[in-house]
């Protein structure tokens, strides 16, 4: 193996980064030890630091044990990563990893491999990145094209703290477990098969808990058979579930799956008049399909491309095998409170707030409102129609600052109440139209 104290100089052209510019960049590649191309692959044994524009790299990379790889530029990776030493970035830096090209490509390797910023781009087939370690994002993973294959026990992708994610749809998502550390608002971009399947939920309010989700396009009654499930609960959904599980952390989540006619059975978008849809989860304590409630949310936003047509809510109880099940309807009974589920506070004195009429009468009651990745942006004790009233303002939760105008769009709440007989909780949806 030739070892080389500096590599050499070379050129590369791009189209497509940045968008619209074509441009020529100089590739300067620092080693301390040596790298060599040998048997088709650029083999690393040191130090390597991107200290100019673009590194393209067209043959198999394998990372040594030894090895160290900075990127503090854009590296375009062509053909298989593997990685058993060191891949980082500076902390001021803006490094982007791109896989992308027309054959497929494998990650692997014995080492986490640290990104700063990912783009996916390859468009050799549906799914042409096979994933076989850890990965972790740091910054922003962009997916254009190709599906990772995250499904062997070994792969996972991990978001840190403050990262996040752009362009996920049935073109480009994650085939496997998404983890996610930190408090911050998340969509986890999973999907099986073909088809892009997000959840979301907020993963806490304590910046050290952790939870990964997996999206499996199966029949859940090979893990679990649906007919041990709770009375209320008529048929499961047999076509789909997610696994949801908590690595780290004590806090209940809002959870929202998502239906599609594309994955979803037809029977859960022509409800008759007395069934509704809910989360269902299976509860080993129990060893049942239990019913943790949900709503469908009356205002769907989604657009082409996002992988869902509506949104199922709910704040779930526990952890583990997720799906919906359609349920009969709850009896009607007379009517403590009405909630009335849009507001428009713009001062005209119409819709200003969030009324719950009726709700004076039982002064001892919570509200609590979500955005829609289950981030709590409202909370109030003794609720009513006077002082105490949600007006489309955050009172400082988490992500959004306390006063803070909420933006146009669908929030979930939950509203519990004790009646002087028993305790009562109502949930649903509360469109804020804040324009």
């Amino acid at each position: 193996m030739k070892k080389n104290d500096l590599y050499k100089v070379t050129r590369f052209s791009i189209d497509r980064y940045p968008a619209g510019i074509w441009s020529l960049m100089l590739i300067l590649l620092v080693c301390q030890k040596g790298q060599a191309q040998e048997d088709n692959k650029f083999v690393n044994e040191g130090e390597m630091r991107v200290v100019g524009d673009t590194l393209s790299i067209h043959f198999n990379f394998d990372n040594l044990k030894t090895g160290k790889l900075v990127n503090d530029g854009n590296v375009f990776v062509f053909a298989d990563w593997y990685n058993d030493g060191d891949v980082t970035y500076s902390n001021s830096s803006k490094g982007k990893t791109f896989f992308t090209g027309d054959i497929e490509q494998k990650i692997e390797g014995r080492s986490v491999t640290n990104f700063q910023n990912l783009i996916l781009d390859n468009t050799a087939a549906l799914t042409p990145i096979h994933l076989g370690a850890i990965i972790t994002i740091n910054d922003k993973a962009t997916f254009i094209n190709g599906v990772v294959d995250a499904s062997l026990k070994n792969s996972k992708v991990v978001f840190n703290e403050n990262a996040s994610h752009t362009d996920a749809s049935d073109l480009s998502f994650i085939d496997g477990r998404v983890e996610k550390k930190g408090n911050n608002v998340f969509e986890f971009p999973v999907g099986n098969d073909l088809y892009f399947r997000p959840s979301y939920h907020a993963v806490s309010n304590n910046i050290g808990d952790i939870y990964t989700t997996q999206y499996f396009y199966k029949n859940s009654d090979d893990l679990h058979k649906h007919s041990i499930k709770d009375e209320s609960i008529l048929v499961i959904n047999d076509k789909e579930y997610w696994n949801v599980t908590k690595d780290q952390g004590d806090d209940k989540i809002i959870l929202s799956l998502t239906l599609d006619s594309a994955t979803t059975p037809p029977e859960f978008f022509n409800l008759n008049e007395d069934t509704k849809i809910v989360i269902v989860r299976w509860d080993d304590a129990s060893g049942m399909w239990v019913n943790e409630k949900g709503e469908v949310d009356p205002f769907p936003s989604a657009s082409k491309g996002t992988g869902y047509t509506q949104l199922l809510t709910s704040q779930v109880s526990g952890y583990g095998i997720f799906t919906m099940a359609l349920v009969k309807k709850d009896a009607p009974t007379p009517l403590d409170v009405i909630v009335y589920n849009a507001i428009s506070p713009n001062g005209d004195g119409i819709n200003d707030t969030f009324l719950i009429k009726g709700i004076n009468q039982f002064p001892d009651n919570t509200v609590e409102i979500y955005n829609r990745w289950g981030v709590r942006v409202y909370e109030a004790k003794s609720y009513n129609e006077s002082d105490v009233m949600f007006t489309g303002y955050s009172d400082g939760r988490v992500t959004v600052n306390k006063g803070e105008k909420l933006p146009t769009g669908t929030y979930f709440y939950i509203l519990k109440y004790n009646n002087g007989e028993k305790g009562i909780e109502k949930a649903g949806y509360l469109y804020i139209n804040n324009q």
